[in-house]
């Protein structure tokens, strides 16, 4: 996969920029863009020249703000399955967490559904003052079991993850950095230099040490890894609900969502 068609990628001085190029639906995801997302970070795992990743969506809007769910009901499933060898999503999330290099979030304004889990997963999370953070997944007939909920608990702590889940209320940039979803909050205009700062600073450390130093930390929360196996593939059934569908239905038709009449 040479060329890419939904993201860019780009070997800089101090990083590998890989971008969700999608500005004109926000930087949510199809299967496509997940694919070339896995196939990226494993070429940037292979990159001999930098310690570090800078993933970010295009645009001035938006991170990502997860799944398109204008295609969500033409795919099947999680935007997508693989079969046997697992669903994309799942693939992408565990490409930030194995690829060797410091994976920073570059977020600019909206991280929200899939793209919250994306920025709470990487290494470091460097946002601007217009960054905004959330979970949307119940309002739309969706939900992240695993790396989505059980990591962000360890991450924010249990009743401020929960919080995010059952009332997907937005965190701004401010409160993100106060409960640890974001490492450094600059201004607007600030953001790419601070990004890049940082990542020259860690390109100067051992990428052995780095490497040992990720894999140390992410040993103490693979369990999560066997829940999200567990719960995605209980996802996918859901998603193929009336249930779910009816989220997704609303979401498109810009209305709200009937979900009563599946209370039982």
């Amino acid at each position: 996969m040479a060329e890419y068609k939904d993201i860019t990628y780009d070997v800089g001085e101090n990083a590998v920029r890989i971008m969700i190029n999608r500005p004109e639906v926000f930087n949510a995801f199809r299967a496509q863009t997940l694919e070339e997302l896995i196939h990226a970070f494993r070429r940037a795992d292979e990159e001999r020249t930098v310690n570090t990743v800078i993933f970010g969506g295009a645009g001035d809007k938006a991170f990502c703000t997860g799944g398109d769910q204008k295609v969500h009901l033409s795919e099947d499933g999680l935007y997508g399955p693989r079969g046997l060898v697992g669903l994309p999503i799942e693939e992408m999330q565990s490409a930030i967490r194995d690829c060797r290099k410091v994976v920073i979030a570059r977020v600019q304004g909206f991280a929200i559904g899939g793209g919250n889990v994306f920025a709470t997963l990487c290494d470091l999370t460097i946002a601007s003052e217009k960054a905004q953070f959330g979970q949307v997944g119940p309002k739309v007939g969706s939900v992240d079991p695993g790396f989505g909920t059980a990591y962000l608990a360890r991450v924010v702590g249990e009743k401020r993850a929960r919080q995010m889940w059952f009332t997907c209320r937005r965190v701004d940039a401010k409160t993100a950095l106060a409960w640890g979803l974001a490492n450094e909050v600059v201004p607007h205009e600030q953001l790419d230099a601070e990004c890049e700062a940082w990542a020259a600073e860690i390109n100067a450390m051992s990428p052995t040490a780095l490497a040992i130093a990720k894999r140390s930390f992410n040993a103490d929360s693979e369990n999560i890894r066997g829940l999200s196996f567990l719960g995605i593939a209980a996802v996918k059934g859901y998603y193929q609900s009336e249930e779910s569908r009816e989220g997704v239905r609303a979401f498109n038709e810009k209305r709200k969502p009937d979900f009563k009449k599946y209370m039982g």
